[in-house]
């Protein structure tokens, strides 16, 4: 609803469907394939900036928005009142000054690695079990905010009040057998919230925490065609391969209507715009026109934060970023771009692809996508992507299951991540660190967390020769 969408014509569907058609031939890359991200792909960097540059097809005049949006999402906000008009309403509480704080160099977040950890940037979901249904499309009952610490739990505040808490995690290591003599070891997260500052949390408390995604092709995953996305749903299992991703569905706070969730790692969020206005009230305490309380996430029973001064002014639409900063803002999460990808044509990438493709990775992780014609969005429309996601929601099992429900998505159940950049974590992020807590410490690591749709892929790389999983990392890095 939110995009300026060109209705395709038959003859492009056609000619869509064969081109994002899966390959089964492995010998040579796929023209375009090194072009991850369309026009719109940035040329090699090898720089900690890789994740930080416009769209490659973006124009002079609109880099001029860019560079002012990247000006706001780097904007470190202050308390209530200050100075300035534009740039106070700081919290009350937060966990963050700036969308960059979490979203360094516009890559992945940091867990604690101890109790003094100054990196980190990750927050805590939580909620309390609601007794809803989840396969009600508006029906949000599943999940409810704990009622004293609200969504989030904040460990910063501004001047006299206390922080929430602050999260503490020790790990226990397991030790996994790998085929031709080969181990590897998995650390398993354990997590407590010390120094609650406004007394215990309730009983029944779900906690969730996560490590702040990186930021490229978001522009072009909101304008991957709905219908597309939903092509892939098979909740029943129909065809029978163990694999059923669902459609998750939220409540638009623009259109006030359901749409398909996209963003997120449940896949809360319906829109770039609604993703960023959400990570405003709920990470940094700053209002917007959709999300308009100057308070935050205060809860009624924190009462003195929710009575404190805030930043919201006609100046700014009666909010405390107005709806030019956040579409300023929009403009540029939408527009970082997706970095051209390495070795494409290397044996063993080749080698790695295949293994890939043949194990059923694809079966969650589709590897291409015809984004929709847009009017006046050049830089998302009608672009052959490669960002080895469905968007879908998938049971990853036990092991990686945070227990608690989002919206439509089960405490199990999480969205597909894509996968281009992941071989640019380190150089960007300066670590290794992957899923949605930052419990891998390595790709392997990470498909070795796999579980309950993906299991038999799991199972697959454990057994599989050396030579086949050192290749699937390579291919993998090269993404």
């Amino acid at each position: 609803m939110h995009l300026p969408i060109v209705p395709r014509t038959a003859e492009e569907a056609e000619r869509i469907a064969r081109v994002v058609r899966p390959t089964t031939d492995f010998s040579l890359a796929e023209r375009f394939e090194a072009n991850q991200a369309g026009a719109a792909t940035l040329r090699p960097s090898g720089t900690r900036d890789a994740f930080s540059l416009p769209s490659g097809n973006i124009s002079f005049e609109r880099e001029l928005d860019f560079k002012v949006g990247n000006g706001l999402f780097k904007k470190l906000w202050v308390s209530s009142p200050s100075s300035t008009l534009a740039s106070d309403g700081l919290g009350p509480l937060y966990n963050a000054r700036s969308c960059q704080r979490c979203h360094l160099k516009d890559g992945r977040g940091h867990p604690p690695e101890g109790p003094e950890d100054s990196r980190v940037s990750m927050l805590v979901r939580l909620s309390i079990p609601g007794g809803g249904d989840l396969d009600e499309i508006q029906d949000y009952l599943a999940s409810l905010p704990e009622p004293t610490y609200g969504g989030q739990l904040q460990d910063f505040t501004v001047a006299g009040h206390p922080a929430e808490g602050r999260l503490g995690v020790s790990y226990t290591e397991t030790e996994i057998l790998l085929s031709e003599g080969e181990t590897a070891r998995l650390r398993r997260p354990d997590y407590t919230i010390e120094n609650l500052g406004y007394g215990p949390l309730h009983p029944e408390v779900m906690m969730s925490p996560r490590v702040a995604p990186q930021m490229i092709g978001l522009g072009l995953l909101d304008a991957i065609p709905a219908a597309d996305i939903l092509a892939n749903a098979d909740p029943d299992d129909a065809d029978g391969d163990g694999i059923s991703g669902r459609a998750q569905i939220v409540l638009s706070e623009e259109h006030g209507v359901p749409m398909l969730g996209r963003f997120g790692l449940k896949a809360g969020q319906p829109s770039v715009k609604e993703q960023s206005a959400s990570a405003f009230a709920g990470d940094i305490g700053i209002s917007t026109t959709l999300f308009p309380a100057g308070y935050g996430d205060c809860t009624e029973a924190q009462q003195d934060c929710r009575n404190a001064p805030d930043g919201n002014t006609d100046v700014h639409d009666n909010a405390e970023i107005g709806d030019e900063g956040l579409a300023l803002v929009t403009f540029y999460a939408s527009n970082l771009g997706v970095p051209v990808r390495r070795n494409v044509d290397a044996p063993e990438v080749l080698h790695g692809k295949r293994v890939f493709y043949e194990t059923g990775c694809t079966a969650c992780h589709t590897p291409k996508f015809v984004t929709h014609r847009l009017n006046g969005q050049p830089e998302q429309s009608f672009q052959l992507i490669w960002p080895y996601t469905d968007m879908l929601l998938h049971d990853m099992g036990p092991g990686l299951a945070d227990n608690r429900p989002e919206a439509r998505a089960t405490g199990q159940e999480w969205r597909t991540p894509p996968l281009w950049g992941i071989g640019l974590t380190e150089q960007v992020s300066g670590h290794t660190y992957f899923l949605h807590d930052g419990r891998a410490r390595s790709l392997l690591e990470a498909v070795l967390w796999h579980g309950g749709e993906a299991e038999a892929q799991k199972q697959a790389v454990i057994e599989m020769p050396k030579a086949d999983r050192d290749a699937l990392i390579r291919f993998l890095e090269s993404l």
